[in-house]
C-alpha cells in the first residue's frame, strides 16, 4: 500500500430518528447485511444495502466503537459513509 492510499479515511455519519450519533473520519466501518458480514475501506466502491446487528466504527488510531443496530441502511458514495439508523423494512 502506497502513502496515498494508507493515509486515506472515509467521511462518516451516523443518525438516527433522535439524530446525529457520530461524525467523523475513520479508518473503516463494518457492520452486517443479508449476506453477512462486510467492510468498507477508503476507496470503497459506491454500494448501498440493509444492515442489521451492529456498526463499528475502526479508528485510525486501531480503537473500535460499536454501534446495535436493530436495522437501518448504509450508503458509501465517494469516499462517505452515511449510516441512517432505525430504518423499517417497506
Amino acid at each position: 500500500m502506497d502513502d496515498l492510499t494508507s493515509n486515506m479515511t472515509l467521511k462518516v455519519t451516523v443518525r438516527s430518528r433522535q439524530g446525529l450519533v457520530f461524525e467523523g473520519e475513520l479508518g473503516a466501518v463494518s457492520s452486517y447485511n443479508q449476506k453477512g458480514p462486510f467492510d468498507v475501506l477508503p476507496l470503497h466502491t459506491n454500494f448501498v444495502t440493509m444492515i442489521s446487528k451492529r456498526v463499528v466504527l475502526h479508528r485510525a488510531d486501531g480503537k473500535r466503537e460499536e454501534i446495535i443496530v436493530d436495522n437501518g441502511v448504509l450508503l458509501v458514495e465517494k469516499n462517505e459513509v452515511k449510516v441512517f439508523l432505525g430504518v423499517s423494512k417497506v
